[in-house]
Parts: structure tokens; C-alpha cells; sequence
């Protein structure tokens, strides 16, 4: 079981500074494509209805959009059912509530299941630790958390994993444009295809999380329903 820290910690590093890390890596041939395929996320006019649609189901009397933008140890996962907890207490239950999570940049790889983590070693290049372990993850620690492996100072157990989130009515997306940079990066590291890896990672996604063009774009859409806007960290 883990408890809440509430000191959160500076930033350790922006997106495109760890893209320029890549490029110091792979040379600057291979850090310009990432940043072009960046600019020109591959999803389908259809996959891009699916996304615009999706957005349809915010409702409720209260509604707030959280930035996930990079690992915080609980943070970006415990805001939201923070605010599904205290809207109860202040009279409005789940499901007038609506909680969208956009997972991109540096915590794009929270979308994924525990197979990727383990091959990809997704906690020791996004530097995301696992709560249960102090260590560099080598799963997806808020996919289906044990009973009780999260509590609170005052509260007690607290279900802040994805899935448990889900079945509160929580909206997961996650940014398509980091999908394709990290895959094409994380291919050249590993001397593989970029568009095996990507084809690998989207059907890795964890049940329930819609791919969107760009994080960015989730945001202002997510706002466009009448979100209010919370960054995790």
C-alpha cells in the first residue's frame, strides 16, 4: 500500500527536452522526423468523427478536464476522484459529475497495458515510478490496483486506478501525436519498424481509452463541453 505525498516535485524535464536527449542519441536525421510526425498525427478522418463524438458525453452539472502531461507519482489519478468525492459530499453524486483525463506528452504511456511496460520499459524512460515498489515501473501501476494499495492521511483506501475510475464514469483519451513520436524514437532505439511499434502500442491500449489527434486538441474540446481545467502536474 502506498500513501499520498502531497510535496509534489519540480518538473524534471520538458517534452522537448527529452527529444532533444533522442536527438543526441539518434542524431538529428532521426529527431526531425519524430517532430514532423508530431505535426502530422496519422489518425483517419473516421478515427478523428469517433473523437469528435466521443467529447458527447460530458455532461452533469459539474465537469473538469485534467492535463496529464507527465508522471507525478498519484497525482494525476487522485485529483479526479478527488473531485468525484468532494462534489458527493457537497451534493452532487457520479453521475452528475464528468472527469476527463487526457494522458499525453510524458504520460501518454499510463494508456497502456502492463505487456508494453515490461517490453518497452516505460517507467525507466518516463522516469514513472511504480507507488508499490520506489522503482522505475515495470507494469502499468493504476491499471487494476489490488484493494487498498492506495490510501489517503484522514480518508483511508482511496480507488484511484484507472479502471476503477472508469467504473465511476471518469473519460480516459490519450494524445495520438505522442504515440507516434515516442514510438518512432523508441523504434530507433531498439533498431525496430516505427509503424510495428506504433501498430504494437495501439493495440496495447487499455480498454476504454479513446485516441485523440493531439492532447492539446482533447483539451480544447474537453473545454468546448464546458470543462473547467485542472494540469496534474
Amino acid at each position: 500500500m502506498t500513501n499520498f505525498n502531497f510535496q509534489q516535485k519540480t518538473p524534471r524535464r520538458g517534452f522537448l527536452g527529452l527529444l532533444a536527449k533522442g536527438a543526441a542519441t539518434l542524431g538529428v536525421a532521426s529527431f526531425i522526423n519524430p517532430l514532423q510526425l508530431y505535426a502530422e498525427p496519422d489518425m483517419t478522418a473516421e478515427d478523428l468523427s469517433d473523437a469528435e463524438a466521443w467529447f458527447n458525453q460530458i455532461k452533469g452539472k459539474h465537469k473538469m478536464v485534467f492535463d496529464v502531461v507527465r508522471p507525478n507519482e498519484v497525482f494525476p489519478f487522485a485529483w479526479p476522484r478527488i473531485f468525484l468525492m468532494t462534489n458527493a459530499k457537497t451534493g452532487t453524486p457520479e453521475k452528475d459529475c464528468s472527469a476527463v483525463v487526457v494522458l499525453r506528452h510524458e504520460g501518454m504511456p499510463y494508456a497502456f497495458n502492463d505487456s508494453l511496460w515490461a517490453k518497452y520499459k516505460f517507467g525507466e524512460f518516463f522516469k514513472a515510478e511504480d507507488p508499490m515498489t520506489k522503482s522505475a515501473a515495470v507494469r502499468n501501476p493504476f491499471w487494476q490496483p489490488k484493494p487498498g494499495d492506495f490510501k489517503v492521511p484522514g480518508f483511508g483506501p482511496v480507488s484511484i486506478g484507472i479502471n476503477e475510475l472508469q467504473a465511476s464514469g471518469v473519460m480516459f483519451c490519450v494524445c495520438d501525436a505522442a504515440m507516434t513520436v515516442y514510438s518512432a524514437i523508441m523504434a530507433e532505439n531498439m533498431k525496430m519498424d516505427a509503424a510495428e511499434v506504433k501498430k504494437e502500442w495501439v493495440a496495447g491500449l487499455l480498454p476504454g481509452i479513446q485516441p485523440v489527434p493531439a492532447g492539446v486538441w482533447a483539451l480544447n474540446r474537453a473545454q468546448e463541453h464546458g470543462c473547467s481545467f485542472c494540469y496534474t502536474g
